[in-house]
């Protein structure tokens, strides 16, 4: 996970610095680190936009505009918890699922958005990024690939780290309601919307004294599409999130009823 990250930081950054588009455009006050002072385009640091000079002015400010490009905003950290049927205590059919509540985690970011701004306090746009559920087992099992069911081996083996974690590509649309600027040159940040997103895959990984480093990648059942949606409350660049998904976490019929949700913290509001 982390050479996919620095990977998309790279691309990322790479690509704002050569897309001088029109829509690209920064749609607050700048106040982040600026680079390039000079230049037709700037590219700021946190807000993650390529903007026009005169894109922070108060008269731009009013007007309704598009607004959008390459960035790396509302970086999610925090915990997951699994729902089964509406309590969080597993079912027997789930307890090969039973976790460790303070290690498993969520993290997720934004690479790309597109939207429109209809004044300097309402903003409606669609996101793109990943997002990454690592749940930390509990017990000495190993969830097997290639089954026609969601299957958990036990191990005679005590493993000092036993993840398993599925990754996805994600697409929200978002609601952005914010108020004005304070003395401070901050605001509060209200953002919610619904979101749908597509499976990269699942894994499983394993460390142990016996076996070392053990890694195994499958789709393990976890469902291909998914649905849901979130709500983030903020000051400045930091706030709150929430983000809970509709469908069930896997597509076996064994695990009906089992869904997942998170929160925690997030960077970069904007």
């Amino acid at each position: 996970m982390k050479r996919l990250i620095f990977t998309t930081l790279l691309v990322s950054g790479l690509a704002g610095v050569m897309a001088q588009s029109a829509f690209a455009q920064q749609d607050t006050v700048v106040r982040d680190t600026v680079i390039k002072k000079k230049s037709k385009y700037t590219l700021t640091i946190g807000g993650g936009n390529l903007i026009t000079k005169n894109s922070d002015s108060t008269e731009n400010a009013k007007k309704g505009r598009f607004v959008g490009g390459v960035t790396f905003t509302r970086v999610d950290l925090g915990f997951s918890r699994l729902i089964d049927n509406g309590s969080f205590n597993l079912s027997p059919t789930n307890e090969f699922l039973d976790y460790r509540g303070g290690k498993t985690s969520t993290f997720s970011f934004d690479v790309l958005q597109f939207g429109y701004r209809f004044n300097s306090n309402f903003k409606v746009y669609v996101a793109g990024g990943f997002d990454w559920t690592l749940i930390r087992l509990r017990d000495n099992v190993t969830i097997q690939k290639n089954l026609p069911t969601l299957t958990a081996l036990p191990e005679n083996v005590q493993f000092s780290k036993n993840r398993f974690s599925s990754s996805y590509v994600h697409i929200p649309l978002n609601f952005e309601i914010r108020t004005k600027e304070n003395d401070k040159g901050k605001r509060f940040y209200f953002i919610l919307g619904p979101e749908v997103s597509f499976l990269l895959g699942g894994k499983v990984k394993q460390i142990s004294d016996e076996f070392g480093k053990q890694k195994q990648y499958d789709n393990y059942h976890f469902q291909s599409v998914r649905y849901g949606g979130s709500f983030r409350f903020g000051y400045g660049g930091l706030g709150l999130f929430t983000r809970y998904y509709f469908n069930d976490m896997f597509d076996t019929p064994a695990q009906a009823g089992l869904k997942n949700m998170s929160f925690g913290i997030t960077f970069g509001l904007n």
